[in-house]
This record gives structure tokens, sequence and C-alpha cells, in this order.
């Protein structure tokens, strides 16, 4: 699979990674077996780069990890995120004391020394412009602990803030077909600064699978039921804050565009050649799910011609329900 530096971090990655947000939790339940063989079926397809975080299952994701990789040879990147244990909303929370709380039992759930990737986890708007907390991080990078840090975001505005900051090596920031907003400006910003993108929900929790229709349910403990409205976290999260509706008939016109390819690898194929960006992160519940995920790497660039109806897609079915703040 292609690779592509990691911002200034060193390190090379594949440019389709795997996200494990659903080896955790909030997507319904996923086994142990289960999670061990997606983690397996991604690495044998070329992925070198996981992303995790300390609340996912509220550590099961990393500990999952850990157990996938304790048997392989060679070891990927494994990007982590940190505090979202702390009230989301509190953004005295942050201090150096529990971000090293935090990071040390990341350190433990994944069992190594030193975190490859520790990125701030969609905390309060004030913390991306507060020193005190890139302070704490570098001091972390300077004792051995964390390699590197970055940060995630929900907002242009917040992966602006924290580019201000030399010692930012990734953001980590929501990018689809659906939700275009970062392409403007934080990209092209990122880029100036050797920063790297790490694209997440790339593949609008699901809907440009084109799987869903109007009809479709989601268990109880799917955020996709239980998040709609953003009455756990932020609404963007869930189908890129897109309307279910919207979405799905949306989908149903991206899924035409993409003729006789699977859409879900149109999708992330997309985000793959969007400039700026590093790796794409998708999920996956399912061994079929990583491996098709991965091989989008391999589909033949998009045409000018389905970049402009991708385009068109957006400017009338979408862009009207994204909120100015995305």
């Amino acid at each position: 699979m292609e690779t592509r530096p990691l911002g200034r971090t060193g390190a090379d990655v594949s440019v389709v990674g795997l996200g494990t947000w659903q080896l955790g939790g909030d997507w319904g339940d996923v086994g142990e077996q289960t999670a061990g063989d997606v983690l397996d079926a991604a690495l044998d397809a070329g992925v070198t780069l996981l992303d995790t975080a300390d609340v996912y299952g509220d550590g099961r994701s990393e500990e999952r990890i850990r157990k996938a990789l304790a048997a392989r040879p060679d070891r990927p990147f494994v990007a982590t995120k940190a505090g979202r244990r702390a009230d989301p909303f509190e953004a005295g929370q942050y201090r150096a004391e529990n971000l090293r709380a935090w990071i040390d039992r990341s350190r433990r759930n994944l069992g190594v020394e030193t975190l490859d990737l520790v990125q701030l986890h969609c905390p309060p708007t004030a913390v991306y412009s507060d020193q005190r907390v890139y302070d704490a991080l570098d001091s972390f990078v300077a004792d051995g602990a964390i390699a590197a840090y970055g940060v995630s975001v929900e907002t242009v505005a917040e992966g602006l803030t924290a580019l201000e900051h030399p010692g930012v090596q990734t953001v980590q920031v929501i990018l689809n077909v659906f939700r275009r907003k970062p392409l403007e400006e934080l990209l092209p910003a990122a880029a100036a600064r050797g920063v790297g993108i790490l694209a997440r929900v790339p593949l609008a929790s699901g809907l440009l699978s084109g799987r869903y229709t109007e009809s479709t349910t989601f268990r109880a403990d799917d955020h996709r039921n239980f998040n709609r409205n953003g009455e756990a976290f932020d609404v963007g999260e869930t189908f890129a804050g897109v309307p279910y509706d919207v979405g799905v008939a949306a989908a149903r016109e991206f899924t035409a565009i993409c003729g006789d390819r699977v859409p879900a690898q149109v999708a992330l194929r997309w985000v793959v050649e969007q400039p700026g960006v590093t790796c794409v992160i998708p999920g996956a519940r399912s061994v079929e799910q990583a491996r098709s995920n991965a091989a989008a790497a391999d589909l033949p660039p998009l045409t000018d011609a389905e970049l402009a109806d991708l385009e068109r897609l957006y400017d009338e079915r979408i862009r009207q329900h994204v909120h100015d703040r995305w």
C-alpha cells in the first residue's frame, strides 16, 4: 500500500489506516475474537496505522490492539487520544497531572513505554489555545512517555488554532464527500507547516456505504441511534452531522455516481486523493470490511467527471444542512 510521511514524526504510514472506536464501544457489541480478526485482516492487507483512544470502551480498544500485536513481528504506528476521561466541557481538567495519568494508562493498555502519538481528544475549544497544555505535552515528549502529539478537532477553527503551536505534529478532522470544509483552509495550512492530517468519519458513519435506507434501525448501544441530535457528544461525529433522512437520500445519488464500484471504496479513495491528507481512518466491524477498506488504496484516481458530480451532489443536497462551524 502507498505510504506517506506523517507530519514531522519521522514515520511513514499507509494511506488507509484503521479506526478502532467500533472495537471498543458505541457501535454495538464487537466480540474479542472478531476484534482480533479485524485487526489482523487490516494489518495483513497493508494497514500500518491504527487509531484508538483511551475512552473507546474505557480502554478496551487499546487493550485489544495490544493483544493483537503481541504475536506480530512488525508493529504498526499506533495513534491514541487523551482527554475525554475528564468532563469534556471542563477545560480546567486538562492539567499536566491529569494528562500524565491518562497517558500512563494508555501506555499500560497498549503495553509500551513510549506512545507513538497522543492526540488531544476533541477537548473544549479553549484548550486548543492554552499554552500550558502544550508545555505539558512537550515535557512528556522530552521524558519519553510519548514520541509525538497532535490534536483531534471538531471544527476548522480549532484546527487552525492548534496549528499555531509548533509542537503539534498531526490534526485529526472529519473529512468526507459530505463534509468538505477542511479542504478550504485547514488542509493547506497544515501542509504549509508540515503537519499530518488524519481523516476520520470518512464514510459518514456508514451512510456512504450505500447500505442504509430510511427504515434502517440501529441497536440501542450504537451512537447512530443514541446520538442523532448530539445527545451524548458532538452531533458531527454521527453521520457527519447530516440529518439522517437527508444523508440517506444523498447516499443513493452517491451510489449511482459510483457505478459498478463499491461505494465505500470510492468514498475512501476520494479522501485519499485530497491534497494534504496523510491517512484516512475508516472503522471496520468485520474482516470483510477491513479488507475492502484497505483495497480502496488500489483504486484508480477518480475522473474529473466523477469529482465534478460529487461536488455537485454536495452543493445541491448537503451544503445547506452542514453547520458553518464545521
